[in-house]
């Protein structure tokens, strides 16, 4: 007989409670029990277990929010509404401001505990999140939640939040299926759920690569590590097997729409939608990238107060070349806007200080948090275990994190702790240990990299919301950059039910983390961080590596699998100068288009001074400052101490 695996927990949360009425002949009773969403065998589950004790409501003290005074509730309907109508609904403000506690029902014979065991069986209950039809939200003081099934002629208990949890316990069913107000009812929940083989394929994708657990809710997002092993349960999801007609488009945008929920698919014959039709780039003009800018070039760009005098200067030189890694820490805190570039000597120690500061009473906040706090903060608990499991498995082959309690894995784990502090509200999403791993590499100071990853979390915030607005327009914005740039391959790629473009997914979350060597990263980002030669130009880099592979997707007839299995098997053979020189071609010759489609124009921030500029820096610009040998300066970490 095959051995039964145990249901994973997804959720759980103790001290919910069920109140039985006169009609089961329980009235004085309260039933305690354990609520949690379980995944069994792909199946999502939501599971009721009452505990040992019931509890008896007469013995049952409510501390009000004025926490001076404590009230006794009274046994009788009538008498027990009364108090908590001065109450306001605390959890809706604050998770929970009531106290509350227990003390047992005594038995007064040995059959008492049989009696109660018999009683909580008879209130358990596990349903399957797809058998539900819609939850009400209510509220008598505190909130208390109906599930209501499909199936009418079964009926569950009401579920009451006394001591808090609600909230989190609807955050997490979001994980799994789509809440929606009632028109009819603002306090009714819809309850829909994603095509079961859909939905399944894109949670082993995520899960076998160590996170993301959906396209919803905490924690929202992951990094992707292997697309190729889920794709054949994606293709067969989407299409169909081989004897099934091929889907429809509108049924496919719906498909999509549930796992993404709120993502909006634009079709061609869509009324508003711009249709971009040929368009006559002219020819690719060819490019040439410089050699970084060294600490020499850097020192002469600065007044005898330390104020770097052409900033423009500045930028550009990064974008053409680069950065040498001896200058990286003092040239991407101006980059990154944390140290401004018209900081003096004594205006960047000031600056320090402060921000040091500030960054440290952050850090006391959840240094302080007792063991006893935390388990009553599940919110706090689950982005410290989260973050415990991302920093052991983050960068671990470079030698600033490698070995067994190496200091660069604390100081990764305390500031993204402390960035929880910062956004509680965002807190920790899977894939923000990859953005701040170069960052702390460069800096070398835990309080420099923290400030440093604020402003690059300010950039991509919306990359990691809970609604992941960010992923969805910059996935648009990408389709409609490639229907310009090459059609061919863009009608390919829909032919090929790829025109999602899910298999870029990773390269923008995570700003190509995983596609390029770690000091490679190090060089592409800079670069995008000087913000020329326009707007999103990380999108004309995923366009670049696209155009680099067309003709081998094309020529060798790959499909919706093999699709997906060749750009995930690109990791770490791209070539970082190559795709620059490429995404930087491709920038010029779609902005000396004349006759450009004002969607792209709007993608890129193109307008005519822009224009008439930007070809002259490219082309010119190179004889303001001379070529360096490119063995001037090392692009790796070494032969710079640490300060």
């Amino acid at each position: 007989m095959a051995a039964e695996f145990a249901p994973k927990v997804i959720f759980e949360h103790d001290g919910v409670f069920i109140h039985p009425s006169a009609e089961d002949g329980e009235q004085d009773l309260l039933i305690s029990g354990s609520l949690r969403i379980l995944d069994k065998d792909a199946e999502m589950v939501v599971d009721f277990r009452p505990l040992e004790d019931a509890v008896d409501p007469s013995n049952m003290l409510c501390a009000g929010k004025d926490s001076s005074s404590v009230v006794e509730w009274a046994q009788s309907p009538q008498e027990r509404t009364q108090p908590l109508e001065s109450q306001q609904s605390y959890e809706t403000e604050w998770d929970m401001v009531n106290a509350v506690s227990f003390r047992k029902k005594p038995c007064t014979n040995g059959e008492g505990s049989l009696n109660h065991s018999h009683e909580r069986s008879r209130w358990g209950f596990s349903v399957s999140i797809s058998d539900l039809r819609s939850i009400n939200v209510k509220d008598e003081g505190w909130t208390f939640l109906i599930l209501q099934l499909k199936e009418s002629s079964v009926s569950l208990p009401p579920l009451h939040f006394h001591q808090g949890g609600s909230r989190e316990f609807l955050d997490n069913l979001r994980r799994f299926a789509l809440l929606t107000e009632s028109a009819d009812d603002s306090s009714c929940l819809l309850v829909s759920t994603p095509n079961k083989a859909l939905s399944q394929s894109f949670e082993n994708l995520l899960d076998d690569t160590g996170g993301f657990n959906k396209f919803k809710r905490d924690p929202y997002v992951a990094t992707l590590d292997s697309f190729s092993k889920v794709t054949n349960f994606l293709y067969d999801a989407l299409r169909g097997t081989e004897d099934q007609q091929q889907r429809p488009p509108e049924e496919m945008v719906e498909l999509l729409g549930e796992v993404i929920p709120g993502l909006e698919i634009n079709q061609q014959e869509e009324p508003g939608f711009e249709v971009i039709t040929r368009t006559d780039l002219g020819q690719r003009p060819q490019v040439t990238r410089w050699e970084p800018l060294t600490a020499e070039d850097w020192t002469n760009q600065l007044d005898a107060e330390g104020r770097v005098l052409d900033v423009a200067h500045v930028k550009h030189a990064v974008f053409k070349g680069g950065l040498c890694h001896a200058i990286r820490k003092e040239v991407w805190k101006c980059l990154l806007e944390y140290s401004p570039w018209s900081s003096t000597l004594e205006g960047k120690k000031l600056l320090q200080r402060t921000k040091t500061d500030e960054y440290f009473r952050m850090k006391l906040q959840w240094k302080s948090v007792s063991e006893e706090q935390e388990r009553r903060n599940s919110r706090l608990r689950d982005y410290r275990s989260l973050i415990e499991k991302d920093v052991n498995r983050t960068d671990r082959t470079n030698r600033f994190y490698e070995g067994i309690d190496n200091p660069g894995l604390a100081l990764l784990h305390d500031i993204l702790m402390t960035y929880c502090m910062y956004d509680f509200d965002l807190g920790y999403v899977q894939g923000m240990s990859d953005l701040l791993s170069p960052i702390l590499y460069v800096m070398e100071n835990e309080v420099d990299a923290f400030w440093c990853f604020v402003s690059v979390m300010d950039q991509m915030h919306q990359n990691f919301e809970e609604q992941m607005q960010g992923m969805k327009t910059q996935l648009l914005q990408l389709g409609t950059l490639l229907r310009l740039l090459d059609p061919a391959f863009w009608n390919y790629l829909e032919a090929q039910e790829s025109g999602y473009l899910y298999f870029c997914f990773r390269w923008l979350l995570i700003r190509f983390k995983r596609e390029f060597s770690f000091q490679d990263v190090l060089r592409l980002w800079e670069v995008l961080w000087t913000g020329l030669p326009c707007q999103n130009f990380h999108l004309l880099v995923c366009c670049a590596i696209l155009d680099s592979e067309k003709q081998k997707i094309m020529e060798e007839n790959f499909g919706f699998n093999e699709i997906l299995k060749h750009i995930n098997e690109l990791s770490m053979k791209l070539d970082i100068e190559e795709i620059l020189q490429k995404a930087e071609g491709i920038f010029l010759q779609i902005n000396s288009c004349k006759d450009l489609p004002h969607s792209v124009s709007t993608i890129l921030g193109l307008h005519e001074r822009c224009r008439e500029s930007d070809s002259s820096d490219s082309g010119s610009a190179a004889a303001q400052r001379p070529a360096h040998r490119r063995d001037a300066c090392s692009n790796g970490h070494s032969g710079h101490s640490s300060q």
